[in-house]
């Protein structure tokens, strides 16, 4: 791994960003994924894969329909390829309308001088838009997939067991001592390169939407979304756990709009750190599973889609018990 990794958040030179490994180099577009080193992904799944039983954490490619934010609706259209013999699938989606990572060239961030901005290591808009260009695209994560100790920090249920109302369409927010207790009632302790879930029911939420409901939100210019509150605090937990991606079946993982936009969590995570940051994931059935196994960590296994000059990619996610 390129760089020396600040054991704590205080060591932290630049607090915002993270930036160690030369421009355009396969270290540089895996970001934090460099912490899943082969001997932590091989403890994670001598110690993880005890039953065998596994859990797929994608939902459903048209569930949000439509989306939120302009983008474009789910299409799937089945054609024969050679009539009366085959058929062939063509989908059109935007990556963004359910599952997905953001990938490191998702969202952009102050530069160091304070007067421009730019995608972690620096990487311009210009760069990203070059299509000979493939600088910290998702085709980096592709090579290596993203695989290790994945934790879940089940909030919906914990609020639901403390009589806390969760709508995830609407600007709730985690705290992050909320998180710390769930944690310590389940007795989990994180270990670095852990991939970090945090459930507060989205899919759920959306169930119970009729389509006027759901059409009006995505009309919304700025919607609102339930997720993790933004702090110091969240960053210290973030960089000092050194969590190699966090994940959540939230819309933008951390509360939106923003309640303190100057912690916000996609300007220091994705283009400070280069941390992936996953959202819309189905954490229905896993949640589940966790709770009759009594156990909340698992082997996650996750294949972005091989695309070099992608922006973001659905996860391909599996955990595995």
């Amino acid at each position: 791994m390129s760089g020396t990794l600040p054991e704590r958040f205080d060591d932290l030179p630049d607090k915002r960003r993270f930036w160690p490994a030369p421009a355009g180099t396969q270290d540089e577009g895996l970001g934090m994924l460099r912490i899943l080193t082969p001997d932590v992904v091989a403890d994670a799944a001598r110690t993880q894969i005890q039953t065998g039983e596994r859990v797929c954490l994608n939902w459903a490619l048209e569930e949000l329909n439509p989306p939120g934010f302009g983008r474009k609706r789910f299409e799937h259209h089945i054609k024969w390829v050679a009539p009366d013999n085959a058929f062939d699938d063509e989908y059109h989606f935007n990556p963004q309308q359910s599952s997905q990572w953001d990938g490191l060239r998702h969202h952009n961030a102050p530069a160091p001088d304070g007067q421009t901005k730019v995608f972690y290591g620096g990487t311009t808009a210009a760069e990203i838009q070059d299509t000979n260009n493939s600088r910290i695209g998702i085709g980096h994560w592709a090579k290596k997939g993203i695989a290790g100790r994945g934790v879940l920090i089940d909030y919906l249920s914990w609020a639901e067991k403390n009589g806390i109302s969760v709508n995830a369409l609407e600007q709730h927010t985690v705290f992050l001592d909320d998180v710390l207790a769930i944690a310590r009632e389940c007795n989990i302790s994180f270990q670095r390169g852990d991939i970090f879930f945090l459930r507060v029911g989205l899919t759920k939420t959306w169930e119970k939407m009729n389509d006027d409901e759901k059409m009006a939100y995505s009309l919304q210019r700025t919607p609102k979304h339930a997720g993790i509150e933004q702090s110091e605090r969240v960053l210290r937990f973030v960089w000092d756990n050194h969590f190699a991606a966090v994940a959540s079946d939230a819309v933008s993982f951390e509360v939106f709009p923003p309640l303190q936009p100057e912690f916000d969590l996609h300007h220091h995570l994705l283009a400070g750190w280069g941390l992936p940051i996953g959202e819309m994931f189905d954490l229905e059935e896993l949640a589940g599973i966790c709770k009759t196994l009594g156990r909340w960590t698992f082997f996650v296994s996750s294949s972005p889609l091989n695309c070099a000059n992608g922006v973001s990619s659905p996860p391909n996610c599996m955990a595995i018990f």
